[in-house]
């Protein structure tokens, strides 16, 4: 007499095998489950494909699998030309930073920075306009108030930009003379940087604008935030020179 096993013949959940499973009971899940593959089209790639399929409703797998492939090499091919596309642009941005960086740095005065900023710092930048604008101020400070600088009223700057932000990106701008004065009806994308230069200069903004779609929301804002520190650091050597 045999002794009885404690464990039993059969597990609860067997592994699947060839010999428990038939062709046809795969054939009849998957005719059940026509969405099996939804989830799972890594599967499909190890699947041994018939060179070709004939037939009304029957689908070419070989032809699915080429063109899965094909769509993951097009896709790959995008990413690598949308990222060296973005390292030249940010390559060319850096440098053009970089060259307003050396003239803003070389002037002399505060007529020659308000002079660079509206001629050479929009060709530099690749810009279309360039403007300054400061929060009234009194003493000698009024200087840096000239045909190149904007007037704006007390709090200006805050409502501008928000009282939180040092650059803000707008892909439409509307601006009524505010920004860029004469050139607003020019601009269609601009970018504000706050300039805080110094206690005895008041709160005021540096403004990029442009006619295309140069500056939106998503972009660095880094190179941006650098110049404004540059032109703050300038505006405040000069002003203290001259008083």
């Amino acid at each position: 007499m045999k002794r009885k096993t404690e464990n039993p013949a059969v597990d609860d959940n067997p592994a699947p095998t060839d010999k428990g499973i038939s062709a046809g009971a795969v054939a009849d899940f998957l005719r059940q489950h026509p969405d099996f593959f939804t989830d799972r089209l890594d599967l499909l790639s190890e699947m041994a494909a018939p060179s070709r399929w004939t037939g009304d409703g029957v689908v070419d797998m070989q032809r699915f699998l080429a063109e899965r492939r094909l769509g993951e090499i097009d896709d790959l091919r995008n990413c690598a030309q949308e990222v060296i596309e973005t390292s030249r642009t940010n390559m060319s941005v850096q440098t053009r930073t970089h060259a307003a960086v050396l003239a803003l740095l070389a002037v002399a005065d505060l007529d020659q920075l308000l002079r660079v900023v509206s001629d050479d710092l929009p060709l530099l930048l690749d810009v279309d306009v360039v403007t300054l604008g400061f929060e009234p101020a009194a003493g000698p400070v009024a200087a840096v108030f000239s045909a190149a600088a904007r007037r704006i009223p007390k709090g200006a700057v805050d409502e501008l930009l928000g009282a939180d932000n040092n650059v803000h990106l707008r892909r439409e701008i509307k601006d009524d003379g505010t920004i860029f004065g004469s050139a607003a009806g020019l601009v269609r994308s601009a970018a504000l940087a706050r300039l805080r230069p110094g206690d005895k200069i008041p709160a005021g903004f540096m403004a990029l604008g442009s006619r295309g779609a140069a500056f939106g929301p998503g972009q660095g804002t880094e190179l941006i935030g650098f110049l404004a520190r540059v032109m703050e650091a300038c505006i405040f050597r000069l002003v203290e020179h001259e008083s």
